[in-house]
């Protein structure tokens, strides 16, 4: 079982950028996806989560209506659109695949994880 994150980078304050979760198609098409991050210094904390099927997304309030999460099961993909990135955004973002079939706000739901994806947002 492997996830690997990538489309992150540095951008400013307001900019937008797209985050990808390439998984293995044996636990991707029937577990539910999220994304979590982690800040210097911070603990993890739960980002977005979407369902098996691509439905039912769950955000964190801190994110809502500026970071959509979507996935494409025919390509194993899983994605994190981020708009109007703000400094607060700076972390190392993971992609995680679900025990079962839904996503969830709580890391102890995830039975894989990615390797990270650093996103910094400069002022």
């Amino acid at each position: 079982v492997q996830l690997q994150a990538s489309g992150g980078g540095l951008v400013q304050a307001g900019d937008s950028l797209r985050l990808s979760c390439t998984a293995s198609k044996r636990t991707s098409s029937n577990n539910g996806m999220g994304w979590f991050r982690q800040a210097p210094g911070k603990e993890r904390e739960f980002v977005a989560a979407i369902n098996w099927r691509g439905g039912s997304p769950i955000y964190a309030d801190s994110v809502k209506d500026r970071f959509t999460i979507s996935r494409d099961n025919t390509k194993n993909m899983v994605y994190l659109q981020m708009s109007s990135l703000k400094v607060e955004d700076t972390a190392i973002y993971y992609c995680a695949s679900a025990r079962g079939a839904w996503g969830s706000t709580s890391g102890n739901a995830y039975a894989y994880w990615g390797q990270g994806t650093q996103v910094t947002v400069s002022s």
